[in-house]
């Protein structure tokens, strides 16, 4: 948890470059070197041999606010044989003064945490301040900063958290000791760690300041239109809103030049296409009331959805994308990818549950492939929906290709039934799969909530095809036959699959452009609440 106020951006021209006047003492660095031009040195130099476990029970009692961080402290110096971490023969390490500097950048990083005493440590890499701390308060203060960094970057909320928040994908343990002689061992490493944080954080940070500078510069301007004599926009239309449209199309990177014509022209038209399928908008050239009032949308709710979805991409394991092989699901996008020796084999359009049935977010293994499947009605359907309406008709059951089995209710395979032609199956205890469906028309809306939890896949006869496209047992026209419809046939999978739910409301292509998805089941509200609302405590 965390305790936010806003930080000041320090700008600099290269990331891991900065440079303060040489009177305040701090390090100035070179640029694009982590070496420092001078090293900062405390007027009275000493040696830090160790630290012992009284110390610092006793450096707690001093500074109550950091005890969050007693434990990882602790342990961090039983590792390291109470060895002191931050000081060389003469001063701060170098490498302390370096943390320091990332320390000011925590918004280049999404996050708006301040750590508590933090005056206490601008001071000691302030040499104009005469009145030094204590020895040993500054070495314990350096590695509660570090632990305030490491836990806040690279962790995030804790996995207790997230399993209240209904977050139940694998998340990552991180140990402070390796990760710390990882740093210091590369500093450059502060900057950008694919072992730490998967590829997809470090996109969307680039993003992020790409949009911050949007709106330090005023460039984000609201499009102008009359509310009540509003009428779609088409191409060959033209006035000043489709010049506004332009800008703004130009301004996030979807037309390479603004031309600042009124027209809408062909320029403008393949634009759109690009702005609408960034937002999971349907494909066409026509712009809608809705869809300005979207783009009116203040960029501060954009930057904050890119931090809150950073957040999310701290608690991945990076090795889950390092896969050979896995599907991915992600919500909010409606989206379907499957990955196949590092690259998209598949993606597919999906749609997930309503709001009283959400798809829960979590991962599996899939297992099996069942061609013409039955589908076995769940007790609650049975109590819910259908006991009403074969009370109303008693030949509903006939009616729809269902039948009694065993006190429960089944609808025998073919073409209409709602699994479709094809599922496939992960064992988990929320009774989740992915599966084709005869209701092929529900992808056309863009809004995809309709089912009762489980994911209903577009190109779900593809996705087969794609997963046994190496498997010699089954070539395509067994494959076909399979889903004839007529009986229920299974393929056991040689080697699982893995397969990922999460929910993600922006997302980064491998081009570097922004989606942003609709918040369907408002977790983004929540995690926003949770790490930003005023009563929250310090992670």
């Amino acid at each position: 948890m965390r305790n936010f106020t806003s930080l000041t951006v320090i700008a600099a021209s290269c990331f891991l470059m900065f440079s303060i006047n040489s009177a305040s003492g701090t390090p100035k660095f070179k640029n694009g070197n982590l070496e420092p031009e001078t090293v900062f040195k405390f007027n009275n130099r000493f040696v830090l041999g160790t630290i012992d476990a009284a110390s610092i029970t006793n450096f707690y009692k001093k500074y109550p606010k950091l005890k969050t961080y007693q434990k990882d402290v602790e342990d961090l110096y039983k590792k390291k044989d109470y060895k002191t971490i931050w000081f060389d023969d003469k001063s701060v390490s170098e490498f302390g003064a370096l943390l320091y500097h990332k320390i000011g950048l925590l918004e280049e990083q999404g996050i708006n945490a301040e750590m508590p005493y933090m005056d206490l440590v601008d001071d000691v890499f302030n040499e104009n301040v005469s009145n030094k701390l204590p020895q040993t308060d500054t070495e314990l203060l350096l590695s509660n900063m570090y632990v305030f960094y490491a836990s806040n970057v690279y962790s995030g909320v804790d996995a207790q958290t997230l399993k209240k928040i209904g977050w139940y994908l694998p998340t990552k343990t991180i140990s402070y000791d390796r990760i710390l002689d990882s740093l210091m061992g590369d500093p450059n490493r502060l900057n950008k760690d694919e072992n730490l944080l998967f590829s997809q954080y470090y996109k969307l940070q680039d993003v992020l300041k790409k949009y911050r500078t949007i709106e330090k510069n005023g460039l984000w301007k609201k499009i102008e239109i009359d509310d009540a004599n509003f009428k779609d926009l088409k191409p060959l239309d033209s006035g000043k809103v489709i010049q506004q449209i332009r800008e703004r199309l130009f301004v996030v990177g979807d037309l390479k030049e603004d031309s600042k014509s009124q027209y809408y022209d062909q320029e403008m038209m393949d634009a759109v296409l690009k702005y609408k399928k960034r937002y999971g908008l349907k494909l066409n050239y026509t712009f809608t009331k809705e869809q300005i009032d979207q783009m009116n949308e203040p960029i501060a709710n954009r930057i904050r959805t890119i931090m809150l979805n950073m957040e999310r991409c701290r608690w991945i394991p990076t090795k889950l994308t390092k896969a050979d092989e896995y599907v991915m699901v992600n919500i909010p996008s409606f989206r379907l990818i499957y990955v196949k020796n590092g690259k998209y084999d598949l993606v597919s359009d999906v749609f997930v549950g309503t709001r009283m049935t959400e798809t829960v977010i979590f991962s599996g293994n899939i297992d099996r492939i069942v061609f013409s499947p039955y589908w076995y009605v769940p007790a609650s359907i049975i109590k819910n929906e259908l006991k009403l309406k074969m009370a109303e008709d008693k030949n509903y059951l006939a009616d729809h290709n269902m039948e009694w089995n065993g006190g429960a209710v089944r609808q025998k395979p073919g073409p209409d039934n709602s699994l479709g032609l094809v599922k496939f199956m992960f064992p988990n205890p929320n009774d989740i799969y992915l599966h084709d469906t005869p209701a092929k028309s529900l992808f056309d809306f863009e809004k995809r909530i309709f089912s009762h939890g489980c994911i209903n896949v577009k190109e779900a006869r593809q996705l087969a095809l794609e997963i046994l496209k190496d498997n010699p047992d089954w070539p395509v026209d067994k494959i076909n036959n399979a889903m004839s419809g007529e009986k229920e046939t299974t393929c056991m999978l040689k080697n699982k699959i893995p397969i990922y739910i999460g929910y993600f409301t922006s997302w980064v292509n491998d081009e570097g452009e922004i989606g942003f998805y609709p918040d369907v089941y408002d977790r983004d509200k929540r995690l926003d609440k949770l790490l930003y609302g005023d009563s929250v405590a310090l992670k």
